[in-house]
């Protein structure tokens, strides 16, 4: 399959093939949920996507390293390296890691402005010092870095039938949505890092603090309080999912189908953690596998409908104007 997605994409040059490579096996083995949306993908778009993903998990594994083996200096370096070959890669459409090779060549195929990497490392350079938000806008402010500029990213890869400034703020939405939805899912590990991502003003209104919840985390044990404001962040997320949700109808019809199942799916994450009676700070809540089968078997559908229906009435806006038609069909 990635033999197909890298020729549907006119991406010939071996070592330029084998860094998307690279970035693929990225998406497949840590970003499952996302993976299986993007396999809905028309078939020259996927490599894109992997390459967005595969440079945004290597930036993250710096700053989280999960097994604690680098200081904060060293993940300091390391960062600040990856910032120093990011910006030759895009001067220069090269790069010394493999991820960043893939994500300049995306980055001058598509028009993606720079900027938005720019401000994706300073949120992940936050995460080397700030443990903690106040409030919703301090937390908002981190997430357009972390979260809203990766949907951003994205718009110019998968296209739209409206002027792009329109799709925007939903699409920048849906980033941020799936990134509250981590957030809420991954208390418990966030805590072992060190940081709490829920702000600090929700927690309060419902009697929460750090230390109650490193007491919870600790022993095992369950606090009325703790469910009470886990619920609350449930609501708050859910309210970003509503207004991310238009600018899916905003988008090439052909992409629809991976966008919308790529919604439900970290919709059903959030199923999972009420389903669990919010014991996220004991157990990590998942969408089944079972569910997840059905999902994208039904945005098989709509791709095939998608095909079905051919052109669509009013052609998609990608990179440079050139519509989804002029590149080829087939989504593998």
């Amino acid at each position: 399959m990635t033999r197909r997605e890298l020729d549907a994409a006119g991406i010939t040059d071996p070592t330029l093939r084998a860094a998307y490579a690279r970035c693929r096996r990225l998406n497949a083995r840590h970003g499952r949920t996302y993976f299986l949306a993007t396999r809905l993908l028309p078939l020259e778009r996927r490599s894109a996507v992997h390459a967005l993903y595969g440079f945004a998990r290597w930036a993250d594994d710096i700053v989280d390293d999960l097994d604690r083996s680098r200081t904060s200096d060293e993940r300091d370096r390391l960062l600040k390296r990856l910032e120093s070959d990011l910006a030759h890669g895009l001067r220069t459409g090269g790069g010394d890691e493999p991820v960043v090779r893939a994500l300049a060549d995306t980055v001058g195929r598509f028009r993606i402005e720079p900027v938005l990497f720019a401000d994706f490392l300073a949120s992940m350079r936050a995460d080397l010092t700030v443990t903690d938000y106040p409030s919703y806008a301090d937390l908002r402010a981190y997430m357009h870095g972390s979260a809203a500029v990766i949907g951003l990213q994205m718009l110019p890869v998968l296209g739209t039938v409206v002027p792009r400034e329109e799709a925007a703020p939903h699409a920048a939405d849906l980033g941020v949505a799936f990134q509250l939805t981590n957030f809420l899912r991954d208390v418990g590990e966030d805590l072992d890092r060190g940081r709490v991502y829920l702000p600090a003003d929700l927690l309060a209104a419902h009697g929460v603090d750090r230390p109650l919840l490193e007491w919870s985390r600790r022993t095992g044990r369950h606090d009325p309080r703790i469910r009470a404001a886990l619920v609350a962040a449930e609501a708050m997320t859910r309210d970003v999912y509503r207004s991310a949700e238009p600018g899916i109808a905003m988008l090439d019809p052909r992409v629809r189908p991976c966008i919308r199942t790529a919604f439900t799916l970290y919709g059903g994450i959030l199923d999972a953690i009420a389903d669990h009676d919010y014991s996220v700070l004991h157990q990590r809540a998942a969408v089944s596998r079972a569910r997840r089968a059905a999902t994208a078997a039904a945005g098989a559908v709509r791709v095939a409908g998608a095909r079905w229906r051919g052109r669509a009435p009013c052609p998609p806006r990608v990179a440079g104007g050139t519509s989804y038609e002029r590149k080829g069909q087939g989504s593998g």
